[in-house]
């Protein structure tokens, strides 16, 4: 009687267990039981051997019991295969419901530790088993969760795709998202048309391709799924015009105006504190220089010769110029336009403090460690007299 209710308690879903005794102490249960099959099926043919070769002892980690832990001394036999034709001579028999092959631990305990790992992964899942009489390490909770097969998704109806770089400029890859769960769906390795293309016919259903302005995945939607619309998401657009309105503003920065700010009331300065200049940084176009004189040149030239009807190839091969500078000095109305950039007008962080530091150097302070010093302590006592004005940037116009 006590045997078939250990029996049922222990193996109440597995067939073919004898239990031969039950050994406790203050660490561990220790289980010894036997498989009494007569047979078994060979894993590589299928076919059923009730010729014994081997016998010996698996033991299994198995869950808790009374906060201890459960090993199964397991006695199973290897068996000779039958089959004249297979690649296995011998094998060993597995019993539903408790081993796998290699396994070191009962299929129970497998199972709650693989709940554990998709839960709470690595090291958060390693507590939790400890707390639970068990002991597993991170890695191998992970492994649990990478040896799990890929469940097949759904196909999505509103699908997105974009490109990711496993090596930025060299390797391309292209990721699939539902865009209404917000899920990965899967991962192409390529960006190619016949790619995408492909996996579209092999998972119809998709009604909604969201992308950017790639012609390859244009192409790709219309070949694999020709019934779908085509949109762009949102992160796109926002990026495709914060980049025209950058542009733009770079290009006329020089005509964006200072933030006028109240200057509020100072008190009285040190006596030996003289407050440095502001070193002014042109507002406009250079003037004069290599690259501005170089400029002018080139856009003279470029007009005389469209003014004589010369084509952008004709014109590029005559000055020796690549065609988009052609091109760039042709659309421009004035060498000014093609002279404001991103750099016009912007200051350094020394120009109000050159003045000092040039006054400094020519009494003989030469220690780069000691003007760093001064400069310092004479920000500390100014910093609360007068707040500092940034040029505006491309980001942050003025209101």
């Amino acid at each position: 009687m006590a045997d078939a209710l250990l029996q049922d308690l222990w193996f109440h879903q597995t067939d073919g267990i004898v239990i031969d005794g039950i050994d406790t102490d203050d660490e561990s249960v220790v289980i010894r039981a036997r498989a009494h099959g007569l047979q078994a099926a060979c894993p590589s043919c299928g076919v059923l051997s009730g010729r014994v070769h081997s016998r010996y002892v698996r033991r299994l980690a198995d869950n808790p019991v009374g906060g201890r832990p459960v090993v199964i001394a397991l006695g199973v036999r290897r068996f000779r295969c039958r089959e004249p034709g297979c690649s296995r001579a011998t094998f060993s028999e597995q019993i539903d419901g408790l081993t796998f092959r290699y396994g070191r631990r009962s299929s129970g305990l497998q199972s709650v530790l693989r709940h554990v790992a998709l839960m709470l992964a690595g090291r958060a899942g390693a507590r939790l088993v400890e707390t639970l009489a068990s002991v597993v390490s991170r890695s191998t909770l992970l492994r649990l969760i990478r040896a799990l097969p890929d469940p097949d998704p759904a196909t999505p109806r509103v699908l997105g795709v974009d490109e990711f770089a496993l090596r930025k400029g060299h390797v391309y890859g292209t990721i699939l998202v539902d865009i209404e769960t917000r899920r990965p769906v899967d991962l192409l390795p390529g960006r190619s048309v016949a790619t995408v293309a492909q996996w579209l016919t092999d998972h119809p259903g998709v009604e909604v391709i969201c992308r950017d302005r790639s012609v390859a995945y244009a192409e790709a939607g219309r070949l694999g799924a020709p019934d779908a619309i085509h949109v762009a998401d949102r992160w796109h657009i926002w990026k495709n015009l914060a980049e025209a309105v950058e542009k733009t503003v770079i290009q006329h920065r020089a005509l964006l105006r200072k933030p006028q700010e109240e200057t509020p009331a100072r008190p009285a300065m040190p006596a030996d504190f003289a407050e440095p200049a502001l070193a002014a940084a042109p507002a406009g176009p250079r003037l004069t220089g290599r690259l501005s004189d170089r400029v002018r040149r080139q856009h003279a030239a470029v007009h005389d010769l469209l003014a004589r009807g010369k084509g952008i190839r004709t014109i590029a091969r005559e000055l020796g110029l690549a065609r988009n500078t052609v091109r760039r000095l042709a659309h421009a109305e004035g060498p000014d336009e093609l002279l404001v950039g991103q750099w016009t007008g912007r200051t350094s962080i020394l120009d109000p403090h050159k003045p000092y530091l040039h006054q400094r150097w020519n009494e003989g302070r030469t220690t780069s460690a000691q003007l760093f010093a001064e400069l310092r302590a004479r920000l500390h006592r100014r910093q609360h007299h007068r707040p500092s004005v940034h040029p505006p940037s491309p980001r942050s116009l003025p209101a």
